[in-house]
């Protein structure tokens, strides 16, 4: 369905745009219906950048994105509108996601004035209930509120609904739990887990490597804006290869232990923790350790 060919993002920085800065390097993954891809990495690894380019709102400064097998760079107009007809997406923040100003509703009436003009107003009612009740929020709970009168969990599964009236394909869900509490946590993940088996593709894109082994299929590190590690979830967690991605799995709290007793067991390499992050490096090319596990392994 989505699919990343040797994607880079540069930008141009320091005075009069003199330098470069390479965001993304070289970087390919697919995501297939009904599956949850977990992109993982820590601040600045280049995983947002990724997420928007899936989105059109950054341009690949090299390689290609498929849709179906369709270049969407190439996407104009109504062809473009089809693409986000299938292709949605939920940030980090929900409360940014909405104008204080303005009820609930307005992020729905939006949404049918361009695609669902033609409803009569009992069939948009209808369609609308049927979205928020997939979702687990009652019309009367959210509709006519402010944002600042609902939780962030309530926003947030509001976005989610938002996609979903859309029978969208495909939902890149940029750490849309980061900002939630724990008991909301677990609701958000297993609605995702429950779209899942509708068929929705996920691109769950987020730094929490926890988060990311509960629910995806597919686990995809990044570091410094490369692929060093890809493949199953359950291969990529339980046999780690790459330094970076066992210095990760070393970082999580573990709660049988003390934190004096973790940080003694915890000894980071130093390419592992980012030395030297301003060069600009040609990333290792994977190579597949054992099926559907890949890893950037250095020759010799």
């Amino acid at each position: 369905m989505l699919r990343l060919d040797t994607c880079c993002k540069t930008y141009r920085v320091g005075a009069f745009g003199g330098g470069e800065l390479l965001a993304v390097n070289d970087v390919s993954f697919e995501v297939a219906p009904g599956e949850v891809v977990a992109l993982i990495g820590e601040s600045g690894s280049g995983k947002s950048t990724i997420g928007k380019m899936i989105l059109r709102l950054l341009r690949v400064t090299r390689g290609t994105i498929t849709f179906d097998g369709v270049d969407i760079s190439s996407l104009e107009g109504r062809k473009l509108k089809d693409y986000y007809a299938d292709v949605q997406a939920v940030f980090q923040d929900p409360f940014s996601s909405y104008n204080p100003i303005f009820k609930s509703d307005r992020v729905f009436a939006m949404l049918r004035h361009e695609y669902f003009s033609g409803l009569s107003g009992s069939e948009w009612k209808a369609k609308l209930e049927r979205s928020l009740d997939s979702v687990s929020l009652s019309p009367g709970d959210v509709l006519g509120k402010y944002p600042h009168q609902l939780s962030g969990g309530q926003l947030q599964r509001l976005l989610i609904a938002r996609a979903l009236l859309l029978d969208i394909r495909m939902l890149v869900a940029d750490e849309i739990i980061s900002m939630l509490d724990a008991s909301t946590r677990i609701d958000v993940l297993n609605l995702l887990g429950e779209l899942k088996s509708r068929g929705l593709g996920v691109l769950f894109i987020t730094h929490d490597l926890s988060l990311g082994h509960y629910i995806s299929d597919r686990t995809i590190i990044l570091r410094r804006g490369s692929v060093v590690e890809r493949g199953s979830t359950q291969k990529v967690f339980g046999n780690p290869i790459h330094p970076y991605t066992k210095m990760l799995l070393a970082s999580v709290p573990q709660l049988h232990k003390k934190w004096e007793e973790a940080a003694k067991e915890l000894e980071v390499p130093a390419a592992a923790a980012g030395e030297g992050i301003g060069a600009v490096e040609r990333p290792t090319p994977l190579v597949e350790v054992e099926d559907d596990h890949f890893a950037a392994v250095e020759p010799g």
